[in-house]
């Protein structure tokens, strides 16, 4: 469960992070997670959360969500009927800690802007 969120700042199961994260469905944080290009978000970006057989998943797109994915990704995650909601983080990390329990769930997180 995520319990909190600042900029720059995520904490899981009491756990402080810093830098943009990946959550598998699994629970697995993979941290220091770097996009190709920015503020925009590929499938080449968070390819092995693709493969990890998520029923959903979940982008913070940052503080005030500057972070936009491509239209490719929302197209080939449709395509493998996979659920993708992007949301500036506060609210995306409402959806995950409601939506995680029930679904397999991944997420990725930009934590600053």
């Amino acid at each position: 469960m995520i319990q909190t969120c600042s900029f720059g700042l995520l904490v899981i199961d009491e756990k402080n992070y810093t830098s943009d994260l990946i959550i598998y469905p699994d629970g697995h944080v993979e941290d220091h997670w770097h996009r190709q290009s920015g503020h925009r978000l590929s499938s080449d970006d968070i390819d092995k959360l693709i493969k990890s057989d998520p029923e959903i998943i979940i982008a913070g797109t940052g503080a005030i969500g500057l972070m936009k994915p491509e239209k490719e990704l929302i197209k080939l995650l449709h395509q493998k009927t996979i659920e993708f909601i992007f949301e500036p983080n506060k609210k995306a990390i409402k959806i995950y800690n409601r939506l995680f329990p029930k679904k397999r769930v991944g997420a990725c997180f930009h934590l600053t802007c």
